[in-house]
């Protein structure tokens, strides 16, 4: 039996155990219920040694009632649906998930956050990630371009196919929804991991990756989670360090770092599969503001709350002495810094100028 097919039967078997209990709580005359981890920062902790937010015991019991008959009946359709997308070996994207749901009478969704949360709650309840249960995001995962080859599989030779990130021209590999199959190849020395498309764009069109022999990744805001599952994957495999490039904002440091580093608390059960642990904060720091005399923005009254919420209730920030003083300078200073803010100095400092500065400079890194 395959990696594959295991997953899909140990997935199988656990829709089968849930759908059983259920079916045998009704045989008894009881009231069924399904139980189901809290999804949120109150219910985890920070792993200091593996490096991640782990899920603890809270629960939710869902129990069937007037008033929950939609929901627990939207959750087994789910379920259901899962298993025939297992049984089939195929997969659906979230939205369709969300339209296969119209033809389930009383059962279905009206709007796809619905859908979504469902979805999720089954995941937290099988403790399995979504794309085992055959659902699959309809996003593409972020762009990658530097000394690296993908090792892919065709679909219908199932022959490995080698896809030489270097060989794209202007443009860069794009990381499938699923990357549990895949395999690298790479002599680069590490994984730059880049907030905008717009900062990796000028790094790529230079080849920045070819002078510091690295491997480029453009997140596009907050990485998905087959992004996430890639660079993982890929640091594992060939023990690279991951530098992380964001804007110099709190929804930089809390929403895009942090989410890569450690994961979320919303998707904690899973967060041991599809975080970072290896990554590092390389800028744009709030000490970098000074150091290279960086334009800026005001913080914003949305910002400001960011950041009060992030000292009060994020366990990794209070776990780190330095990202709360980072922090609490930004907040003094009430400013904040894009990446593209290097520009002023010319198009191309950060590649000439800053980044090989920061790279030589691990005092200035955040944790």
């Amino acid at each position: 039996m395959t990696k594959k097919e295991q997953e899909n039967k140990q997935v199988n078997d656990k829709i089968t155990a849930i759908a059983q209990n259920i079916y045998t709580a009704i045989q008894q005359d009881k009231t069924p219920s399904l139980i189901t981890p809290i999804r949120s920062l109150s219910n985890v902790e920070f792993d200091k040694k593996e490096g991640f937010f782990r899920i603890q015991d809270k629960t939710k019991t869902r129990t069937l009632t007037a008033s929950t008959v939609k929901t627990f009946a939207q959750t087994l359709r789910m379920m259901g649906l899962s298993k025939q997308l297992i049984l089939s070996d195929d997969t659906a994207t979230k939205r369709e998930a969300y339209y296969v749901s119209k033809n389930w009478g009383d059962a279905r969704f009206t709007e796809q956050p619905e859908s979504d949360s469902v979805m999720d709650d089954i995941e937290a309840m099988l403790s399995v990630n979504r794309e085992q249960m055959g659902f699959v995001p309809g996003e593409h995962g972020g762009a990658v371009a530097g000394e690296l080859i993908v090792i892919d599989q065709d679909f219908e030779t199932k022959k490995n196919l080698e896809i030489d990130c270097t060989k794209f021209g202007s443009g860069a590999y794009s990381i499938p929804s699923s990357v549990e199959h895949l395999k690298f190849k790479t002599s680069a020395k590490f994984i730059l991991a880049i907030e905008t498309q717009g900062a990796f764009e000028r790094l790529n069109k230079h080849q920045y990756w070819k002078k510091s022999n690295c491997i480029l990744i453009a997140m596009s805001g907050v990485p998905t989670r087959a992004c996430r599952r890639f660079i993982r994957k890929l640091s594992d495999d060939h023990n690279l360090p991951v530098y992380v490039f964001t804007d110099g904002d709190p929804y930089g440091y809390g929403n895009i770092y942090r989410t890569l580093k450690v994961g979320s608390g919303n998707a904690a059960h899973i967060n041991e599969y599809f975080c970072v642990p290896k990554a590092i904060f390389l800028g744009v720091t709030p000490g970098d503001i000074d150091t290279y005399d960086l334009p800026t923005h005001p913080l914003k009254e949305v910002d400001i709350k960011k950041i009060k919420d992030m000292v009060k209730n994020d366990p990794f920030i209070q776990e780190h002495k330095e990202w709360q003083k980072a922090l609490a300078k930004m907040a003094k200073e009430k400013r904040r810094v894009e990446q593209q803010a290097f520009a002023a100095y010319g198009l191309n400092y950060v590649m000439d100028t800053y980044l090989p500065e920061k790279l030589k400079d691990k005092k200035s890194w955040l944790p």
